[in-house]
């Protein structure tokens, strides 16, 4: 741990970024984790200068989301990225998936605006702050940020039947990128988890957004690759239904997993992912920095475990 001085003369306790790498031939993959995003900017009582090579994180966040708000935790430092040799890499990360949210320069009105604030009328002096031309949700679509693949759209599903198969996990992990309470009246959520077998690996992005009394809300991404092909299957679905339709117990309300089978899909698509023969991509073309893999070795067999049967993780 380290302390960092800011203006004012306060001390912030900034916890090290943590990170992992693992080599699964022909796949880079690292992970790092860390503290939340600053509520303000740790350089400067009058923020960071747009020309500042070296802004801050908050700076960096609030200049180029230009949203009303952020979310109440969003993790600048929790980013996945998986690296093929030196041709093409597949990244997700918080900046990415927010800058799909709707922000003030688009005249937005939830379709739940009304109904949440007639369930939430002792939030009234909130809600009539939130509910402008902003998507108070942070509802986002974002599927990942890649570069090096050449993308088209295919009938190929992924093999629900492989991902249930038995198989041991050489590596998982499971990463936050922002959440928010919706000022107690539900939740929005955006994370990332993946896991690698021998055979593949599969990583699944979701949104999962609820409104209390209102409506629930899933996007997921998934990824999957066989070990031996040159492309990855990419799924994104969208779900979503007022709570007036549902007939379940409201338990599963707080459980993704559960509740995502009750929700009809409203909207699908399915990509083909492949490598880019031309492609050669360098670490500096995303956000991230991705070291050589060639110090790398396999994964340690102590991290391997069984899996579960389920596609969703």
């Amino acid at each position: 741990m380290t302390t960092v001085k800011i203006h004012g003369g306060i001390d912030i306790l900034r916890l090290p970024v943590n990170e992992e790498e693992h080599l699964f031939p022909p796949w880079h993959l690292k992970y790092t984790q860390s503290h939340i995003l600053h509520s303000k900017c740790s350089r400067s009582e009058n923020a960071c200068g747009d020309n500042d090579a070296d802004s801050c994180q908050f700076c960096v966040f609030n200049r180029t989301l230009d949203l009303p708000h952020m979310p109440d935790m969003v993790f600048p430092n929790n980013i996945l990225t998986l690296k093929y040799e030196d041709k093409a890499i597949i990244e997700f990360n918080a900046l990415d998936a927010l800058k799909r949210v709707s922000n003030g320069k688009i005249n937005l009105q939830l379709a739940c605006a009304e109904a949440w604030k007639e369930s939430r009328s002792e939030s009234s002096e909130y809600l009539e702050e939130k509910v402008k031309p902003f998507d108070w949700t942070f509802t986002t679509d974002y599927m990942g940020t890649m570069k090096g693949f050449d993308v088209v759209e295919t009938s190929e599903k992924i093999d629900v039947n492989k991902l249930k198969q038995k198989e041991k996990i050489l590596f998982y992990h499971d990463l936050t990128l922002f959440e928010d309470e919706l000022h107690d009246n539900g939740i929005a959520v955006c994370s990332v988890k993946i896991r690698v077998m021998p055979s593949s690996f599969f990583v699944l992005l979701r949104y999962f957004l609820r409104v209390d009394n209102v409506m629930l809300k899933i996007n997921d991404t998934r990824l999957f690759y066989e070990f031996g092909q040159d492309y990855l299957l990419r799924e994104f679905t969208s779900r979503e239904d007022k709570v007036a339709n549902l007939r379940v117990s409201p338990v599963i309300f707080t459980e993704p997993n559960e509740i995502a089978q009750y929700l009809p899909i409203t909207k699908s698509k399915c990509h083909k992912l492949t490598i880019s023969e031309k492609s050669n991509v360098k670490p500096e073309n995303l956000a991230t920095q991705i070291e050589s893999t060639s110090t790398l070795g396999t994964v340690s067999s102590t991290t391997t475990t069984s899996t579960t049967n389920s596609v969703s993780m």
